[in-house]
């Protein structure tokens, strides 16, 4: 399909010039001879560029710039203006022109500028879908348990601020650089970068090249200079996973930046200032490092100005079935299945498994299901051999282990469920010693369940 070109211009010669020019070059060209003329086709059919003259009747090229909000509706424009009119070009750069050319032009210039704004607005385009894509895919973080409802709501105030700082603590698994997009393309900014990297990944003089780049020369295979990271996300947002693995003088250097937003490259002696929100994340207890000397306690409490914790999937019962439903769909588009749902027998195996993995083990798990040879129904049989020993058993009590009802006593009068039920929480709960995991363990029942029958009984 041709590109459509919208020229703007009272001079008729250069309306047919230029129109019987671009359609040999192979675009769809739309003409008016006036700025009333242009807006209207503007709105009738959206152009892919604009060629827009200075000197039109009734109003100024500038004026109509100035009206059609170009950056707002992603329109490009090329301005034309008379030979030496520096300011009107500044002006016209400034309320959104993607360039201009000076008359007289000859073909060859107008073509080649023509073809850099519409490569520019392709590119410009499809960074604008992909951040749709990305924004609606960490927007809707799968959980309704109360637990995520709790976090998605921190999340999104935390989007909204100005905070800077943001801690995000959670076994491995748990989605924490997902909670780390989720902030970033929530906020006003999601359109600079989101640069991420893995701290334990990289030793300690190379993480800090990634980080704060380096000048020419700074060391043997310095051939020239670099940008790191935080210079590149300038505007945007840093996110450091497993920060609890970086050296302690990597530390001291991550401190002085996020106080002063000022730091060095590596072999440099200019100071950089930069704009980033700092997103770190961790799998260990950090407090526990501080402690033991191992994690600097300036640093600690300076990320941990906004902290988050993630739920382990096992507290998050209810969510396992709607996290699995979403990987079952996640994996039929990508495997071309048509798998429909979970039999109640698998499903049951999943709710009392432990997930160890978390939310990265239960995805891992249904993909290997739906590579099976699965029709419609995922069954036991198509889990993992692991997560089929190391689940209990389903059934109320262990194998052997009846529950005896000898000691119970059911008066004339009658007995209600509820009350029995509030009886079996508080005693779970007092034989856990007040843990809620381990009482919910107790009477085998996801944790969200047993909390909502704490609420329904009052002991919350």
């Amino acid at each position: 399909m041709s590109q459509k070109i919208l020229v703007i211009d009272d001079e008729k010669l250069i309306r047919w010039t230029l129109e019987q020019h671009l359609v040999k070059e192979g675009y769809e060209v739309m003409t008016a001879d006036s700025a009333e003329k242009g807006m209207q086709l503007i709105a009738d059919d959206t152009p892919d560029l604009v060629l827009l003259d200075n000197r039109l009747p009734e109003m100024t090229g500038l004026e109509l710039l100035e009206k059609l909000h170009v950056q707002e509706r992603g329109l490009m424009v090329i301005m034309i203006t008379a030979y030496g009119m520096v300011e009107t070009a500044v002006k016209a750069m400034k309320y959104g022109a993607y360039d201009y050319i000076s008359k007289p032009f000859n073909l060859e210039e107008i073509t080649f500028v023509i073809r850099k704004a519409l490569e520019a607005g392709s590119l410009r385009s499809q960074v604008k879908q992909l951040r749709q894509e990305c924004q609606g895919k960490v927007d809707n973080i799968i959980g309704e348990s109360e637990d995520m409802l709790k976090v998605k709501s921190l999340i999104a105030k935390i989007a909204k601020s100005d905070a800077t700082t943001v801690l995000i603590q959670g076994e491995s698994g748990t989605g924490k650089e997902l909670v780390a997009k989720a902030i970033h393309f929530g906020s006003a900014r999601s359109y600079k970068p989101f640069m991420a990297i893995n701290c334990a990944a990289l030793p300690v003089t190379l993480l800090e090249t990634e980080l704060m780049g380096h000048e020419k020369g700074a060391f043997t295979d310095a051939k020239s200079a670099k940008k790191g990271l935080f210079e590149l996300a300038d505007g945007g947002t840093v996110f450091l996973d497993e920060i609890g693995d970086m050296h302690m003088s990597m530390q001291a250097k991550l401190l002085r930046l996020l106080e002063e937003k000022t730091f060095k490259r590596v072999g440099g002696v200019k100071d950089i200032k930069v704009d980033v929100r700092l997103i770190s994340a961790t799998n260990q207890e950090l407090s526990k490092a501080m402690n033991e000397g191992r994690f600097r306690k300036d640093l600690y409490y300076r990320l941990q100005v906004v902290p988050i914790c993630l739920p382990p999937l096992r507290d998050r019962g209810s969510d396992i079935s709607l996290l699995a439903r979403h990987f079952i769909d996640h994996f039929n588009e990508e495997c071309h299945k048509n798998v429909q749902r979970i039999s109640k027998e698998a499903e049951q195996i999943m709710l009392s498994y432990s997930w160890p993995g978390n939310v990265r083990e239960l995805k891992n798990v249904i993909e290997r299901a739906m590579i099976l040879d699965v029709e419609k129904e995922i069954e036991p049989d198509h889990l993992s051999l692991e997560l089929m020993e190391r689940a209990p058993s389903i059934g109320d009590s262990d194998p052997g282990m009846p529950v005896s009802l000898d000691g119970l006593v059911i008066p004339d009068s009658g007995i209600s469920i509820d009350d029995v039920e509030n009886a079996l929480v508080r005693k779970a709960l007092e034989i856990a010693s007040g843990n809620q995991t381990k009482a919910a363990h107790l009477l085998k029942m996801p944790r969200d369940a047993f909390r909502r029958r704490m609420k329904r009984f009052g002991i919350i």
